[in-house]
């Protein structure tokens, strides 16, 4: 869902690389501390399962799958390893299962805000022709404000199993029909969705829009 940050053309190869790298530093950046929020979480309400398994941390080559970065890489969307967690050994069952299936979106959301504003003071106060670092620093901000926000828009889908379906699925009953007929399709639908043109469209409108509407907010600091 992120391959239309590459709609770009580029004056030189070293330009290509900044863009390039600042956009693998930024996929980087965004799963780990997506993941990591997850774990975290789930640590602080009494499960030691993601530390015990090592996700405990902020090396992302713990959080990243093989495939899943390899197609981000090639086709601009992929995935991390899921954070495992016994909900058993939560204090209070529902109250954590809710913050740890959104604290990722949360974190990410966060992220893209922060680093939307800084993007923003940095695109209106720093000539990046001047050379290639800040045209690298201009790619890097930009692609963490949108990898951030498309991660948080992404993973909030009621979708099985995503973070936004764990998350109504706290509130709901095992035997919910929903939630029987997410766990048996879920994955179908995630693929259908992630290859129909017309949801890449509206997922690009969100982005943009939401950019927008930070954009409009740093700029009521000038």
């Amino acid at each position: 869902m992120i391959y239309y940050l590459f709609d770009n053309s580029f004056s030189s190869v070293i330009e290509f690389l900044a863009f390039f790298l600042a956009y693998v530093i930024a996929v980087l950046f965004a799963i780990t501390v997506h993941e990591y929020s997850h774990a975290l979480v789930a640590y602080k309400s009494g499960d030691i399962t993601p530390k015990a398994m090592g996700r405990l941390t902020l090396n992302p080559f713990r959080h990243m799958s093989g495939i899943g970065a390899l197609c981000f890489l090639l086709i601009g969307f992929g995935w991390a390893k899921p954070v495992e967690v016994n909900p058993l050994n939560f204090r209070n069952y529902r109250k954590s299962m809710a913050l740890v299936s959104i604290s990722g979106v949360l974190t990410n959301l966060i992220c893209a805000f922060i680093f939307s504003g800084i993007f923003f003071f940095y695109s209106m106060f720093v000539d990046i022709e001047l050379n290639m670092l800040l045209v690298f620093i201009y790619y890097l901000l930009l692609f963490l404000t949108s990898i951030n926000l498309a991660l948080a828009i992404f993973n909030i889908l009621p979708i099985y199993p995503l973070d936004g379906f764990n998350f109504i699925q706290t509130f709901l009953k095992y035997d919910n029909p929903f939630v029987k007929f997410m766990h048996q399709y879920g994955n179908l639908i995630l693929l259908i969705v992630i290859i129909t043109p017309i949801f890449d469209y509206i997922y690009s409108f969100l982005v943009g829009g939401i950019s927008v509407v930070f954009s409009l907010f740093w700029a009521l600091f000038l």
